[in-house]
């Protein structure tokens, strides 16, 4: 196979630049890794999106989601002859119907819901962002409070429309492809228990729960989540 390049597709309320320490992991490996800018408008639309940056590759690619990311990057791999497998970064891996707010709330724990806050847009739906001053403590607990301060104010706003949208896919990405999940086992905004059913339903080749991580897992914990994505590497390799 031709060497794989890793595109990473950042979730709800972050950003592009959540991947660096793990980009700068892969990169000093050797391997090609990009981050892809996500939408967060819709998951149609935003897989539309990452579907373009894969086929932009032009060559085979190891797709790589971040909490709602992961629904996004299920739907994008869909059909697609370039994406060869599937990481899940404490993110969804979502079955045809489902949502993502639906699979937030199968398992108790979440806190999420008390932290955001609606900006309406004026269509009848609204941009949510994670109240600036409750982010480090709701999304990244476990990341320096300095570091977290900032990317409180650096969040992408999410549309609530792409959190209730259901998965438009009949057979999603995760029932044909290989795929392998990592996620902490702190995380507030998806719960422990919902990672995991959604790693045992995908057959996951293999789940690494971080002890005591938040839902900013490739932030506090770089090394293990580039450490995954190498073992799929040279799985598909």
């Amino acid at each position: 196979m031709t060497e794989l390049t890793v595109v990473l597709v950042h979730g709800a309320f972050a950003e592009s630049a959540s991947w660096n320490g793990v980009i700068a992991a892969l990169h000093n490996k050797g391997v090609t890794a990009i981050a892809t800018p996500n939408p967060l408008r819709s998951v149609t639309t935003d897989a539309d999106n990452v579907r373009r940056a894969v086929e932009a590759v032009g060559g085979p690619v190891l797709l790589v989601g971040h909490s709602y990311g992961g629904a996004v990057t299920t739907e994008a791999a869909v059909g697609s002859d370039a994406v060869k497998g599937l990481v899940y970064v404490s993110a969804f891996a979502p079955d045809h119907g489902e949502t993502s707010l639906g699979l937030t709330d199968k398992f108790p724990g979440s806190t999420l819901g008390e932290t955001v806050r609606p900006i309406p847009l004026g269509d009848g739906t609204n941009d949510l962002i994670v109240d600036r001053e409750l982010f480090p403590n709701q999304f990244c607990g476990d990341v320096a409070l300095a570091d977290a301060k900032i990317a409180a104010s650096t969040q992408r706003a999410v549309r609530d429309f792409a959190l209730g949208e259901p998965q438009p896919a009949e057979t999603p990405a995760w029932k044909t492809l290989p795929s392998w999940f990592v996620f902490g086992s702190a995380d507030k905004n998806i719960p422990a228990a919902g990672l995991r059913f959604m790693a045992e339903r995908a057959g996951s080749l293999k789940t690494v729960e971080i002890e005591g991580a938040s839902h900013s897992s490739m932030v506090s914990n770089p090394g293990m989540v580039a450490g995954l994505i190498l073992e799929a590497i040279a799985h598909l390799s």
